[in-house]
């Protein structure tokens, strides 16, 4: 959270997709076809407040959520950018503003610089869904959504949700993204307690290897970076499909090593 303050990460982005023979939560087959962004804020909103908060008198605690006309209009671009990219891979191209507008004004704020960002971009999209109804649908019909867009907490969870309805987080990159520097890890960060086991999937550390090359590509306009990208997603997809890959996490018999060797096999 401090590099994401100091480096100004204040785009979050978190795939949730679904990939071959891996555990699927949702007994509709519709649930092989989730394929969405959860974009989440991450230098603002409830978690501006993290060391700012405030017990009074031992009988009271207060937190302060902040959102910004200039980091919010910066979100939505980035929202919709990466909609126009998925579209033109044949994505749905819709972002979808997650908010509790009906409630806050803060969200209010949020969903109003939204909808202004999408007069701007007329060819993508543009719907707008409460942060509790969006848990609902989430579970209910998960494959009809595109790029999700919300505020630090809201996105905290959420993508978690996302990360279990495609296998568990290590399927679950994350890029944090700002106007200068980009910071790619596992969203579900080290997992210490299997640390040293080679138990460890490696499938979220590879795609954010790709989502960094992806980057890379697009800021230095070389075209051979993004196409690496896309070889190690699809060596991935390819793999899990044909049950070369084999991780622990979903009862195969491949650990990190073993996983990484057959990987790399496969990009051969």
């Amino acid at each position: 959270m401090r590099m994401r303050d100091a480096f100004g990460l204040y785009a979050g982005i978190r795939p949730v997709k679904a990939y071959p023979n891996t555990p699927h939560r949702l007994a509709d087959p519709r649930a092989g076809d989730i394929d969405l962004i959860v974009l989440r804020e991450s230098t603002e909103g409830l978690f501006w407040s993290r060391r700012r908060g405030e017990v009074i008198d031992d009988r009271e605690a207060r937190e302060t959520l902040v959102i910004t006309r200039e980091t919010t209009e910066k979100l939505f671009d980035v929202a919709f950018q990466l909609a126009r990219q998925r579209k033109a891979r044949g994505g749905k191209g819709c972002v979808t503003c997650v908010d509790k507008a009906n409630v806050f004004r803060a969200f209010a704020f949020f969903r109003k610089i939204g909808s202004e960002r999408a007069a701007l971009n007329p060819d993508i999209a543009f719907t707008t869904n409460y942060v509790d109804a969006q848990a609902l649908d989430l579970i209910r019909r998960p494959w009809d959504f595109d790029v999700l867009v919300m505020e630090n907490m809201f996105a905290d969870i959420l993508s978690d949700l996302g990360g279990g309805l495609v296998g568990g987080m290590g399927m679950a990159p994350c890029a944090e993204i700002g106007d200068a520097h980009g910071l790619f890890q596992p969203a579900h960060g080290s997992a210490p307690d299997i640390a040293g086991q080679d138990k460890a999937n490696p499938s979220a550390g590879i795609l954010c290897a790709a989502m960094m090359l992806d980057w890379l590509g697009e800021q230095h306009d070389i075209a051979a970076m993004g196409e690496a990208a896309r070889r190690l997603e699809q060596a991935i997809a390819q793999g899990l499909a044909s049950q070369r890959l084999r991780p622990l996490e979903f009862g195969g018999d491949q650990g990190t090593a073993d996983y990484t060797r057959e990987l790399l096999a496969l990009l051969d």
